[in-house]
């Protein structure tokens, strides 16, 4: 029988002893390589695009653009703007975001860095953050699968059995569901299962907030497999349903079946349950979409998507939610429908 590919040396290919090890100006040439891989690891000036030579300011690690004397770092305008650590810390962040396969608490994040609770909640939402913002927002299309779980939707009972209500029935504010919508991989693709999952958030699972985000994010004539809830009943005029029946079987006699969708479904539980334990409802777009993230990249190798984490931190913008957070600088309103 052929090794697994998570067990073989092929998928361990970074290595934490090697950042523990790394001096602030390897870090600092890392960043500089990544931040401009566009022109081979030169600067490029944040404020006026300019790419011919800087000054180096080699005391503060900073550049003065020769062109209109702005100062930056290789950090400027990206997430670890006005970083207040060394930038190895961020590298040995990045790696423990990406070997931890079920999340990261901001607790066990803290431990491991030796930082501040809140340094650790920031960071981890930020990296979180650059994930969403670089989505790929072209549509599904070949055989998907959907499926929603539902979150925030546990009422505790009383402690007497005669104090106790029907928990089914009981009115529960805070529940949303978690619409999954992934892309099976086709006969040419490298992996198995699925290659690419999309994420919504809605306060229950009903046929309008689904049609939404399907017509959305799956182009029409695509075949869908989904269970026989009544909120996919729309979808058989547009799409080749396929419907499978769990509470008789997991495979429908013709092939009808969203394992992918209840595999995502069951890493995001093992998040919930074994690390952050409580999602807040405001925060829970960006949990949902970094299990679609991990499970999309389940079969790269640890350092691959490493980079790709950090490639993609270094792409996205200063934080308009998590910058200045701690001081009040907060998001006012939850992402339904993202």
């Amino acid at each position: 029988m052929a090794q697994h590919f998570l067990l073989s040396a092929n998928a361990r290919d970074l290595s934490l002893m090697k950042l523990f090890n790394m001096s602030e100006d390897e870090a600092f040439e890392n960043f500089k390589a990544v931040r401009w891989s566009d022109t081979n690891g030169e600067p490029v000036c944040p404020s006026c695009g300019n790419c011919s030579e800087h000054y180096f300011l080699k005391t503060r690690r900073q550049f003065r653009c020769k062109e209109c004397n702005h100062t930056f770092s290789v950090t400027s305008g990206t997430l670890f703007a006005s970083h207040k650590k060394p930038l190895k810390i961020y590298l040995i962040a990045i790696a423990l975001f990406t070997n931890a396969v079920k999340s990261i608490s901001a607790l066990q994040f803290s431990r491991d860095l030796d930082v501040q609770y809140k340094t650790a909640w920031v960071l981890s939402h930020k990296i979180r953050e650059s994930l969403f913002l670089n989505q790929d927002e072209s549509k599904l299309s070949g055989v998907c699968e959907v499926d929603g779980v539902y979150v925030g939707n546990y009422i505790k009972p009383a402690n007497n059995i005669n104090d106790r209500i029907d928990r089914r029935k009981a009115f529960k504010p805070n529940k949303r569901t978690i619409i999954s919508i992934r892309q099976r991989a086709s006969d040419g693709d490298e992996v198995v299962g699925a290659v690419r999952t999309k994420t919504f958030i809605t306060k229950s699972e009903n046929t309008e907030d689904i049609k939404e985000a399907i017509y959305n994010s799956v182009e029409l004539g695509s075949t869908i497999h989904a269970d026989e809830h009544n909120g996919y009943d729309h979808f058989h005029a547009h799409f080749d349903m396929k419907r499978v029946n769990h509470g008789i079987e997991y495979k429908s006699k013709d092939g009808a079946c969203n394992n992918q969708s209840e595999s995502y479904n069951s890493r995001f539980r093992r998040m919930q349950y074994g690390q952050c334990h409580q999602i807040s409802n405001l925060y829970l777009s960006n949990y949902a979409n970094e299990i679609a993230y991990r499970e999309d990249t389940r079969r790269m190798s640890n350092g691959a998507i490493f980079n790709d984490i950090f490639s993609k931190c270094l792409s996205t913008p200063v934080s308009n939610e998590f910058c200045g957070y701690w001081q009040g600088n907060k998001r006012v309103a939850e992402r339904l429908g993202a």
